[in-house]
């Protein structure tokens, strides 16, 4: 099965991001597929360089930037929640990209499911 992922919540705000994070990994782990993950509203801050938890607590970021390496998944931040947040593309962690909300109506599309995490 082919998946998209929408995370709409930040990375230490909610668990939203971390049940994601880990939705996905299982996924891949069972020989599904991540067609793209989308971040929306404050899930945008999963994206960011500039995140520096304390070294005794997980790293969000890193996390998400190791997982799309290792399988080449899309990470896809909304262009205007981004902005909103003043997440530029300079900022952005590895494997993070800025676009618009067509990426997100693509992925509904091309994904067998479309999971969201978050309100």
């Amino acid at each position: 099965m082919k998946f998209g992922i929408m995370v709409n919540e930040g990375p230490y705000t909610h668990e939203a991001s971390d049940t994601a994070y880990l939705f996905a990994k299982a996924a891949l782990e069972k020989g599904h597929q991540i067609h793209r993950i989308f971040f929306y509203h404050d899930g945008v801050n999963n994206s960011t360089r500039l995140t520096e938890p304390p070294q005794d607590d997980r790293n969000i970021v890193a996390r998400w930037s190791k997982l799309a390496a290792e399988h080449k998944i899309d990470l896809v931040v909304c262009v205007a929640a981004a902005l909103r947040r003043g997440i530029r593309d300079e900022n952005l962690a590895e494997g993070f990209r800025i676009s618009g909300l067509g990426q997100l109506i693509e992925s509904g599309i091309q994904a067998d499911r479309l999971v969201v995490f978050g309100d």
